[in-house]
């Protein structure tokens, strides 16, 4: 069964029932209903190419736009792709705490360029957010940095033209021959993401959180120690003869 409008107006999707999607206003994985639908006679009259449904998250209510390409007009029905498009999409979440504020910067922007399905502006504000990295680190750092990278390749099973394209964007420079940076589609970005974020939280967030975690460990040691001083003094004062 095709997803299409029928003459009266009405949605039909062949996934109707189990349609569900991360909504982009409570982020949560949650089934979707259609709330407005174009009408049909509009919809004949105008023979848009594209069209756009507005649904209801059910987990929150909010409206959620999808944009459905149309295969055919017919007499009494509209077929429409089975691929939407999301109008809206969730961002994605970083912890920022711990990273340098130029690099914070840039990756909320490359972040920003991913949700809104900019994916070849994604691929240059990972490499600007990565160049910055290198700055702040320095030489011995972006060695750290390439071995980490070789990490995540075993870890995830990384195939080696995805790992290539990936290390072109992560260390290639604006001098490269064009094109320096490969034409990024929706899959390899998503790739791409998740070696950034790991990349970042690594060098940045776990080493922040583990140097907070140490002098949070010494300050309680130290009061303790202070305690226990505190303590034994009244008691060794009294011991005196």
């Amino acid at each position: 069964m095709s997803s299409y409008i029928d003459a009266s107006g009405r949605l039909h999707h062949e996934q109707e029932a189990n349609l569900a999607l991360t909504c982009p206003h409570c982020q949560v994985l949650s089934h979707i209903t259609p709330i407005a639908v174009p009408g049909f006679d509009e919809l004949v009259s105008h023979r848009p190419k594209h069209v756009g449904v507005v649904y209801r998250c059910d987990s929150c209510n909010a409206p959620v736009f999808l944009r459905f390409p149309v295969r055919m007009y017919g007499n009494n029905r509209i077929e429409l792709g089975a691929q939407y498009i999301e109008v809206e999409r969730p961002r994605e979440k970083f912890s920022y705490t711990y990273l340098p504020e130029e690099i914070e910067t840039l990756f909320r922007e490359a972040l920003s360029c991913f949700s809104n399905a900019q994916y070849n502006a994604f691929a240059s504000m990972c490499r600007r957010t990565m160049q910055a990295a290198f700055a702040d680190l320095g030489e011995t750092g972006k060695l750290r940095i390439f071995d980490q990278l070789n990490d995540v390749r075993a870890m995830a099973d990384l195939d080696a033209p995805t790992f290539i394209d990936v290390k072109r964007v992560i260390f290639g420079t604006d001098n490269d021959p064009h094109p320096s940076i490969p034409l990024i589609e929706d899959q390899l970005a998503g790739v791409l993401l998740e070696v950034i974020k790991d990349l970042l939280h690594q060098m940045y967030v776990r080493k922040g959180r583990l140097q907070q975690a140490m002098m949070m460990r010494r300050f309680f040691a130290d009061e303790s120690l202070r305690n226990i001083k505190a303590q034994a003094a009244p008691a060794a004062q009294g011991a005196r003869p």
